[in-house]
């Protein structure tokens, strides 16, 4: 085990670039769908995106060692891929932005529950899931931003939950496969199966668009941006997290994501943020670092230390 404020140092720091870039995606996504691009087509363009400029850095196998790993590199494209964005997408035509924030907001819980309780291959206190809570109510702050209009949608919630679990059932197949394979290639599958698994979608919802709307500079730099930066970058920095850190510690960043996005929408989309906005941001702030710190740093090796 190596001592976190040494050697997982930059890890941490990139845990938590990561999750900021991913919290500006919602800002490029919602210019893009100004645009007239679906939410469908703008995760294909940007993971085609960020397929191709992989394609000249690919060297050694192309395929995994088995049929069996080969597959769970396809579910690594459907979870966190194709699946997750049609349903977090599709959720938004049944329930309000807000429910999708919260409950996706919920994810770090989620997969601290699964790999401690199901996969039991990471160990997590009360007081991690006491930091989770502290986190997740913070988000519910600068979700709500001031306006607490949170209305139940069974069908729209439902696709939100299945959502958040289907990213944290790419977190455990990542976690299964990182041991035995780089990073950078664990990340080109990510691309090719959610890219392939969500074509058939284009049978039943049919795309049209132009060259000249996708050249548009509003376009064509925010898909740069999703496609270069939040997919082909943020991926690969990921996994390599989840790679060091373990699953339960790099997904307690993502509850920096709401706060991210909600300056990004004030400077960009000219949103208000109100004080309670940022009490939840202290909140989360508070949580995400209490969650990191280690109450005995001298710990002996064990299970829950394997990767820290």
């Amino acid at each position: 085990m190596k001592n976190r404020s040494g050697g997982n140092l930059p890890y941490h720091i990139t845990a938590a670039v990561t999750s900021a870039v991913w919290g500006t995606t919602f800002i490029s996504s919602k210019l893009l769908l100004a645009e007239g691009l679906s939410p469908a087509a703008i995760m294909t363009l940007r993971f085609t995106l960020a397929y191709v400029c992989m394609l000249p850095f690919i060297r050694g196998r192309i395929f995994a060692d088995s049929l069996r790993d080969e597959a769970q590199m396809a579910l690594l494209g459907i979870t966190g891929g194709s699946l997750y964005f049609l349903l977090e997408n599709t959720a938004l035509l049944y329930t309000q932005a807000s429910n999708v924030a919260i409950i996706i907001a919920a994810t770090p819980l989620l997969t601290t529950l699964a790999v401690h309780r199901i996969v039991r291959q990471e160990s997590a206190g009360h007081r991690l899931y006491l930091c989770s809570l502290v986190s997740l109510a913070g988000v519910a702050l600068v979700v709500f931003n001031g306006q607490f209009l949170l209305k139940l949608s069974p069908r729209g919630d439902l696709l939100t939950l299945g959502a958040a679990v289907s990213w944290v059932a790419y977190s455990i197949l990542v976690l299964r496969l990182e041991k035995r394979y780089p990073p950078t290639m664990i990340t080109r599958k990510i691309f090719f199966y959610g890219i392939v698994t969500l074509l058939p979608y284009f049978i039943f919802r049919p795309e049209h668009l132009t060259a000249e709307t996708l050249l548009r500079p509003a376009v064509a730099g925010n898909l740069l941006y999703l496609g270069i930066a939040a997919s082909l970058v943020c991926y690969w920095t990921w996994n390599m997290v989840i790679r060091r850190l373990g699953a339960i510690r790099a997904t307690n960043y993502l509850y920096i994501n709401p706060i991210v996005a909600m300056i990004t929408a004030h400077f960009v989309l000219g949103e208000r943020i109100t004080p309670l906005a940022l009490a939840g941001t202290a909140l989360i702030i508070f949580g995400v670092s209490m969650a990191e710190r280690r109450p005995h740093p001298k710990c002996p090796a064990g299970p829950e230390n394997e990767k820290m």
